[in-house]
C-alpha cells in the first residue's frame, strides 16, 4: 500500500479509506490496524504507553529535502530553510533537521541551548524575540550565531552596550542582525497567530525600520545584513507573502532577506488544502526577485508546522465512554499534552486505531479538571469503549512544545519510528520529575 504525496500532505491508497493528514507512509495493516512508521499502533501503544507522541522519521526527513529543494528548483541559490524550533522543540527532532542542512529559527536562550545542543553549528542559527534578556543576548554574541533579528530600539542599545563590555568576541567582523519589520499585512488566520499587522508586538512599524536601519549601520560590532518580516502562521493563501515582500522593498536593497514562515498544513480531511511546499516557496522567490533581491542574495525562510505537524499522531488510551446529550469518550491525556483546541480551538480529527470507519458522533475529551478540557468536538469513532487506543494525527507542532504538567499530568514520550522500529527519543515524565526543581 504505496503513499503518494497530495498537495503536501501524503494520502494512502489502501482498501479502506484514510485522511490524508497522516505521516507520509501512514497505512491500515491487513489487521485494519494504524501503521505509522512501519509500526503498529497498538502494538506501540502496549510497549510505550500512551498518551505518546508517534513521529514517522522519514516524513520529517522527506519534508526537509522537499523544502530545500523547492528553493533550489525556483532559481534561488543562496536559499536557507530555517526550522522554527518552537514547532517542536525536541532534541532528536533537532537533531534529524540539522543532519539535513536545515539552519534553526529560536526565540528564547533556552531555544538557543537546545539548538546548539542538537548540533546546529551557531552560524546556522537565528534569534528571534521581542523581548531578549541581556542573558540571552550575551549567549548569542558569544557563540555568534548566525544571525540576530532586532525587534525594537532599546535592544539596539542594550546589543552596543554589551559589545562595549566586550561580550563579542570579534569585533571586526561584526554580529551580523536583521530588523525585523512590521508590513501591515494580515494573512487569513487566527488572531492570537497573526503577526503582521500594524499593531503587532513584533518588530518595526515601517517609519521606525526606517531609523533603527540608520542607527545599526552607525553601530560598532554589529553588521547590519537585510530584512525580516513574518506575517502570521497557519496561512493557507500565497498573496499575503507576495504583499509583505512589496513592503519591504520599499525600505531598500539587501543582501539578506527573511520572509519567516506560516505555511499552513490540513488539520483534518475536510479542511482546504495549502499550497504545496513548491507553490509556496516558487511564490516566495518569485516575489523576492520582483522586489529588488539581488541574484546572488541569500533568501531565508522559517517554516515550522509545515515541516513537522503531519509527521506525527498522538496515542492515547480511552478511558471511560458515557452519554450526557452528547457521547462523550475520555482519554487518558487532554489540553496537557495538546493545547491547541483550548487555546486557538484548532480542529483535530480522532479514530480508535483499529476501527478505522467510524460514524458515531463523540465529543473526545481530555482527563483534566476543566470543562474547556476537549480534544475534538465531533469526532466519528466506531463503537468506542474503554481500553481502547485512540489516534489523533498531525500532531507534531506545538502539542509537545506546548504540553504541561496540568493536574499532575507527567509528559508523554516522543517515539520515533522508521521501517517497522520504533525507538523513544525522549522518554516519559516521571512522578519525581514534578519534585526535581524542589529544593530540599
Amino acid at each position: 500500500m504505496a503513499a503518494v504525496w497530495n498537495d503536501n500532505q501524503p494520502q494512502m491508497a489502501t482498501g479502506t479509506s484514510l485522511s490524508n493528514v497522516f505521516p507520509l507512509g501512514s497505512r491500515l495493516n491487513e489487521h485494519g490496524r494504524l501503521e505509522v512508521g512501519g509500526c503498529d499502533a497498538i502494538e506501540l501503544a502496549r510497549e510505550f504507553g500512551t498518551p505518546a507522541y508517534v513521529v514517522a522519521e522519514d516524513d520529517l526527513r522527506s519534508r526537509a529535502r522537499a523544502f530545500v529543494a523547492a528553493g533550489h528548483d525556483a532559481g534561488q541559490r543562496d536559499f536557507r530553510v530555517v526550522f522554527a524550533s518552537k514547532a517542536f522543540p525536541c532534541t532528536a527532532v533537532l537533531e534529524l533537521f540539522a543532519q539535513e542542512g536545515l539552519w534553526c529559527d529560536v526565540a528564547s536562550g533556552g531555544e538557543l541551548y537546545l539548538a546548539l545542543h542538537a548540533g546546529f553549528p551557531a552560524e546556522r542559527v537565528v534569534l528571534h524575540g521581542n523581548a531578549k534578556s541581556d542573558a540571552e543576548l550575551r549567549m548569542a554574541l558569544r557563540h555568534r550565531v548566525g544571525l540576530i533579528v532586532i525587534d525594537n530600539f532599546d535592544e539596539i542599545e542594550r546589543l552596543e552596550r554589551l559589545i562595549a563590555e566586550g561580550e563579542l568576541t570579534d569585533r571586526r567582523e561584526g554580529q551580523p542582525v536583521l530588523v525585523r519589520v512590521t508590513p501591515d499585512v494580515r494573512g487569513e488566520t487566527h488572531e492570537k497567530i497573526s503577526t503582521g499587522q500594524a499593531n503587532s508586538k513584533f518588530g518595526f512599524a515601517m517609519g521606525d525600520a526606517r531609523e533603527a536601519i540608520a542607527r545599526l549601520r552607525l553601530v560598532a560590532g554589529l553588521s547590519l545584513q537585510g530584512l525580516h518580516a513574518h506575517i502570521g502562521s497557519q496561512l493557507l493563501e500565497l498573496e499575503p507573502f507576495r504583499a509583505a515582500a512589496a513592503q519591504l522593498a520599499e525600505l531598500g536593497g539587501f543582501p539578506v532577506l527573511d520572509l519567516g514562515g506560516g505555511l499552513g498544513v490540513r488539520y483534518t480531511s475536510d479542511q482546504p488544502a495549502p499550497p504545496s511546499i513548491e507553490e509556496y516557496v516558487a511564490a516566495i522567490v518569485d516575489a523576492a526577485h520582483a522586489h529588488g533581491m539581488p541574484a546572488d542574495g541569500r533568501l531565508l525562510i522559517e517554516p515550522g508546522r509545515a515541516l513537522s505537524a503531519n509527521s506525527c499522531v498522538t496515542l492515547y488510551t480511552v478511558e471511560s465512554v458515557k452519554r450526557n446529550v452528547s457521547r462523550w469518550v475520555a482519554v487518558d491525556g487532554g489540553m496537557s499534552d495538546n493545547l491547541r483546541p483550548m487555546l486557538y480551538g484548532a480542529p483535530y480529527e480522532a479514530h480508535v486505531a483499529d476501527r478505522f470507519d467510524g460514524d458515531t458522533p463523540c465529543v473526545l475529551a481530555g482527563k483534566h479538571c476543566e470543562s474547556g478540557d476537549v480534544i475534538v468536538t465531533d469526532a466519528l469513532l466506531e463503537d468506542p469503549k474503554a481500553g481502547d487506543v485512540i489516534v489523533t494525527p498531525a500532531t507534531g507542532a506545538y502539542g509537545f512544545a506546548m504540553a504541561s504538567n496540568y493536574n499532575g499530568v507527567t509528559r508523554p514520550p516522543v517515539v520515533f519510528c522508521r521501517e517497522g522500529d520504533a525507538r523513544v527519543v525522549c522518554r516519559r515524565e516521571s512522578f519525581e520529575d514534578l519534585t526535581a526543581r524542589d529544593v530540599v
